[in-house]
């Protein structure tokens, strides 16, 4: 009887949602929010993003739009200020009632939005690697975990193929990404026998510049007598001094190894990449990889942006499969409501340039491939090492005592937008 009443209520709530969306849809266009900073020390990073979305959004009107409707994209510039984030969103959601957004980078960002979105009840669709410690039901990580990046990448160095690293330096912007990722990176490392002294961690403001100093300190740790590998999670424009002081302190890859969790593509850009061959980034993507899907991705993107030299990169890959998961939700839903959304979105799955098919799981994360790349003259990446399947994303780390227990997982309760019988677990 308990149940019969709770799926008629929910059963009436997917009326009601439904007719609240299809009246809000008869009304000029569907907006989207695209939240990137296009000024100040992450532009470099977040203004192509930005790029990614409208880019999106033309091709999907082009094809007709979405619900009958043209897809309209409102663009803000937080300017890598973090409390504006939050500002803007609020913004988004109250004043130009958005169906969803699509935005940030540094986690930071993404903490100073979180409680507008949960308080709003939007939905944001966020692109970038993280740290994970993280579970919330008004956001879709479409971005890596650290048991798809971080995890994988140490473990690549510390084997044989990886040049068997016995000492580490984790190198960071100082802001929570870098510090709960170091702190989960370091618990691994003892929990494979590295000892406490074999461990640096360092980090440096955001913009930083003057990397004399620090990368003098990674010398003097490297010579320690034992092989000696970086963790890089420094963010934002701060990576391109990084990089130019390695090469002026004659750092080659073949014997202190850099990994990079924020470095891709259009980060190298900007950076005479010639003495930085061999050294590695981590992610899920890159520009080099040869299928299909991948280099209709490419050309779409040249077209789009009217330059050839333009290059693509991870969390823009994990742009183009946010936006895509998220229409095919709505249409599945047969609204634009947040709650009808979110259910259709669980299951989404999108044929990715990664050449791996990408599934959105009920924790709000995605089953995403691993790849680590070797930085080339060009600026692009060699595939070096990949996984053979795509890995299921883990909100909450393993290595982390206070995080046994824990789960993320949204199926109950739960509202399907044109579904005739609401479901639910006992």
């Amino acid at each position: 009887m308990l149940n019969r009443m709770w799926q008629a209520g929910v059963a009436a709530a997917v009326i009601a949602a439904a007719a609240s969306g299809a009246t809000a849809q008869t009304q000029g266009t569907i907006k989207i929010g695209v939240l990137h900073s296009l000024s100040g020390t992450m532009a470099i990073s977040e203004t192509t993003l930005k790029d990614t979305i409208l880019m999106m959004v033309d091709d999907i009107n082009k094809k007709g739009g979405l619900l009958g409707k043209k897809v309209e994209a409102v663009v803000v510039d937080p300017a890598s200020n973090w409390p504006l984030f939050a500002e803007k969103a609020r913004d988004l959601l109250s004043k130009e009632k958005v169906a969803a957004v699509f935005g940030c980078w540094t986690s930071v960002s993404r903490k100073s939005v979180l409680p507008v979105f949960e308080e709003l009840n939007g939905l944001l669709y966020y692109p970038v690697q993280y740290e994970g410690e993280e579970s919330s039901r008004n956001v879709f990580y479409t971005g890596a975990a650290p048991n798809q990046q971080a995890i994988p990448a140490v473990e690549y160095l510390m084997g044989e193929e990886g040049g068997a690293a016995k000492r580490w330096v984790l190198e960071g912007t100082d802001y929570v990404y870098p510090r709960t990722t170091n702190k989960i990176l370091e618990a691994f490392l003892k929990s494979k026998g590295v000892a406490a002294d074999d461990i640096k961690i360092n980090y440096t403001p955001f913009g930083y510049s003057d990397w004399q100093t620090e990368v003098a300190a990674i010398k003097s740790f490297a010579s320690g007598g034992k092989k000696t590998a970086v963790v890089s999670t420094i963010n934002g424009d701060a990576n391109v001094p990084f990089y130019k002081e390695l090469a002026n302190a004659g750092i080659k890859a073949a014997e202190i190894p850099v990994v990079a969790f924020s470095v891709g593509e259009e980060e190298l850009a900007g950076i005479d990449t010639k003495n930085l061959v061999g050294h590695l980034a981590a992610w899920n993507y890159f520009e080099s990889v040869k299928n299909p899907t991948n280099d209709a991705f490419i050309k779409e993107w040249h077209d789009f942006i009217k330059n050839p030299k333009r290059v693509t990169n991870d969390p823009m890959e994990a742009h183009y499969i946010g936006f895509k998961m998220w229409t095919q939700a709505v249409r599945q839903a047969g609204t634009t409501d947040v709650d009808a959304v979110r259910q259709a979105m669980y299951g989404q799955k999108v044929k990715a340039p990664s050449g791996f098919i990408a599934v959105m799981n009920t924790n709000h994360h995605l089953s995403k491939p691993v790849m680590i790349g070797e930085i080339r003259p060009d600026g692009q990446f060699d595939v070096v090492w990949q996984t053979k399947e795509a890995i299921k994303a883990d909100a909450w780390s393993p290595y982390l005592l206070e995080d046994k227990g824990k789960i993320a997982d949204w199926t109950y309760p739960w509202v399907c937008g044109n579904c005739t019988e609401a479901k639910y677990k006992d």
